[in-house]
């Protein structure tokens, strides 16, 4: 049964987001690995539909702040106003208190606006006035990122990118998808009439049957290997965390479910790796190198298991 749901989330998604099945495959994966998302590309390709897409589907409070450069940490977290009748502040949540929250144009924002999603994404939760405020169950935050060559755009720090279990790319659709576009009903229309697909409690079953995935001793000597040899000075300058290793292994639960497994296999590694590990590594020469050829690097160091 959770095979078959998660199967239909990714067919009633593909409607929507034409000509970008793996690109879904790939969302949908990272939601059910518990982790966050970050989707950047230039605008109008669908990076905030995406997110809406997902929210919908799976039934999930939604919240969208959209990143300036003029933002503050409090119109992210919230802010305690003075209360004259009670004679005290109280606080009022600000909207990252959702379960998907779509932070849009992060990188509009600066490093300090930034920073105020570190600990929601890691921990669950917020502190503001010297209190902690738990976030809802599930939480996630896809964030959109325009390319860094464009005006007013400030570079996420590793620390925030590490937070990301993955980072896509939509691209432009392929000429059948974009004319079925064009010619198609709006978007907009579209979302608006468009149900959730889980009933309340299966959501919770997929992320139980996500972390049900066997994951064999070959395997995890596979990923090891894979994060050693990202951290081999020779090729590259920033290898791959621990917690970028968990990243892998959840991910890779994840694609194989999507395609029926029980188990992992060393091809659902490599799948994921790209959008995995692409914003972590850095190459070790002085002349940067797209993170396709630095995952494609990666891949040829370490021999398959077996």
């Amino acid at each position: 049964m959770p095979i078959h749901i998660a199967r239909r989330l990714t067919e009633v998604a593909s409607r929507i987001i034409l000509g970008k099945e793996r690109a879904v495959r790939l969302a949908l994966a990272c939601v059910l690995a518990r982790g966050h998302l970050l989707i950047e590309d230039i605008p109008g390709v669908g990076k905030t539909t995406l997110a809406h897409v997902l929210a919908r589907l799976l039934g999930l409070q939604f919240q969208r702040i959209q990143f300036t450069s003029d933002m503050l940490p409090a119109d992210i977290v919230g802010v305690s106003v003075f209360d004259q009748r009670e004679g005290a502040f109280r606080f009022h949540p600000g909207p990252v208190f959702a379960q998907l929250v779509l932070a849009d144009e992060i990188n509009r924002a600066t490093p300090k606006a930034q920073s105020a999603l570190l600990e929601a994404m890691e921990e669950r939760q917020v502190s503001a006035e010297g209190t902690t405020w738990p976030l809802p169950e599930p939480f996630f935050v896809i964030a959109t990122q325009n390319p860094s060559d464009q005006i007013g755009t400030f570079p996420l720090p590793e620390s925030q990118l590490d937070r990301f279990l993955m980072r896509l790319s939509l691209g432009y659709p392929d000429r059948a998808a974009e004319r079925a576009l064009l010619a198609g009903e709006d978007r907009r229309e579209m979302l608006a009439r468009l149900p959730a697909e889980l009933q309340p409690g299966e959501l919770d079953a997929l992320f139980a049957a996500t972390r049900a995935v066997h994951v064999g001793p070959r395997l995890l000597d596979y990923v090891q290997n894979l994060l050693a040899a990202s951290r081999d000075g020779a090729n590259f300058a920033l290898g791959l965390s621990p917690r970028a290793g968990l990243a892998l292994l959840a991910a890779a639960r994840a694609w194989a479910l999507l395609h029926g497994r029980d188990h992992v296999q060393p091809e659902d590694v490599q799948a994921v790796l790209p959008a995995v590990a692409g914003h972590r590594l850095r190459a070790a020469e002085e002349i940067p190198l797209p993170p396709d050829r630095l995952v494609r690097r990666l891949i040829e160091a370490v021999a398959l298991p077996g």
